[in-house]
């Protein structure tokens, strides 16, 4: 049986992911809270927290909806991309002090369709900024934004085109073996990507994350309560966050690659008890090909200035030291900030993947990225 005072994922459901899902935000939302609910083998009436996704349907929307009858716990982390898995960090500690016995966290929303990420840059932090600064000087989007730090680890390091086109087939590679993956059924080449029209130099079209309409849905409840659940449980070994100097804009940062995650994973690893080299699978918050290759420096699994060899060796394939993203990631299987990866983290905990089952999952890292660098890591573990 787990230690009694680790909080576990119990539950898990997802939409169909696509770029126009001819729903509302609530009734995805719906579908992927009952379809978590049934996941756990509970009633919807367990539910009494709710840490839903800035920017999205509200905790009183999901309550509405499935007639909750006392909610004592509700949060909204505000992390950008960050957040899904800061929601983890706040479902842990509300289970784990009492405040709550059973918590729902989610993302839903029609990103593609409705709220694409030209309208969502308008909630980031530092608006003044941005409108008094950046924005007149065309600097106004994530690409552009995200593309000096690549430029950077470019010139100062040596990465390569190679590497970032790497990233792009890898999780365009995991994406074949997800039928539920936006692009499964769609190859892709080294020269389809490198031939991509340039969205900000050195981004190509393919170095860019999906939009996507969905929702992914998670219940996180004490360990110590479900030894008579119908799956393994993923536990909430660690969940920690961190912030980079400067976390709203670029220019007044000293070190451009100190993210968030440079605090977070060091700390999420100490609270685990656990190395970067004991996790056999790392869920990276992929928006762009290079911050595969920079958060995996960052989290400690290679050293900063390597990322770019440790992606061209192969380590990050299915079959390689550290796979990353077996389910194709943002990049290929769909954009839901992140609760999609927790989900698939799951699933790979429990052995329910397939042909693209890692063997042996002991150990997921799942990381963050929200806004200019904000940056969370969890890590979960088994009863398997």
């Amino acid at each position: 049986m787990a230690d009694s005072g680790v909080a576990a994922i119990v539950g898990v459901g997802q939409t169909d992911l696509s770029s126009n899902s001819g729903r509302s935000t609530t009734m995805l939302l719906f579908e992927a809270t009952q379809a978590a609910i049934a996941d756990a083998g509970l009633i919807a009436s367990a539910i009494d927290g709710v840490i839903p996704y800035p920017g999205g349907p509200s905790a009183e929307d999901i309550a509405s909806v499935l007639r909750l009858p006392e909610v004592t716990f509700t949060a909204t982390p505000h992390l950008g991309g960050a957040s899904s898995v800061s929601a983890l960090g706040l479902a842990k500690m509300a289970i784990e002090t009492g405040e709550a016995t059973c918590v729902l966290a989610f993302v839903a929303r029609n990103g593609r369709s409705e709220s694409p990420i030209a309208r969502r840059v308008e909630t980031l932090p530092g608006q003044h900024l941005k409108n008094a600064l950046e924005i007149p000087l065309g600097l106004s989007t994530p690409a552009q934004w995200y593309a000096l730090m690549c430029r950077r680890h470019m010139f100062e390091f040596g990465t390569t085109r190679e590497a970032l086109g790497r990233v792009a087939l890898t999780m365009r590679e995991n994406a074949q073996l997800n039928p539920e993956a936006q692009m499964h059924g769609r190859r892709l080449t080294f020269e389809q990507y490198a031939s991509s029209r340039v969205i900000a130099d050195p981004y190509l079209l393919m170095d860019c994350c999906l939009e996507s309409d969905g929702a992914s849905a998670v219940i996180v409840m004490a360990a110590r309560t479900m030894d008579d659940r119908p799956h393994p449980l993923a536990l909430l070994l660690a969940v920690k966050q961190g912030h980079p100097d400067s976390p709203d804009d670029l220019s007044g940062r000293r070190d451009l690659f100190d993210t968030g995650l440079t605090r977070a994973a060091p700390r999420a690893f100490a609270a685990a008890g656990l190395r970067p080299g004991e996790i056999d699978i790392a869920m990276i918050y992929d928006c762009f090909t290079f911050e595969v290759v920079q958060q995996l420096e960052e989290a400690g699994f290679c050293p900063r200035g390597e990322g770019g060899d440790f992606v061209l060796e192969g380590r990050i394939a299915l079959d390689g030291g550290l796979p990353v993203n077996p389910h194709g990631g943002l990049l290929s299987a769909g954009h839901l900030a992140g609760m999609n990866h927790v989900v698939e983290a799951v699933r790979q905990l429990r052995g329910e993947c397939g042909i693209r089952q890692v063997n042996n999952v002991a150990h997921v890292a799942v990381t963050g990225w929200g806004g200019l660098g904000d940056g969370a890591m969890a890590i979960l573990g088994t009863t398997r």
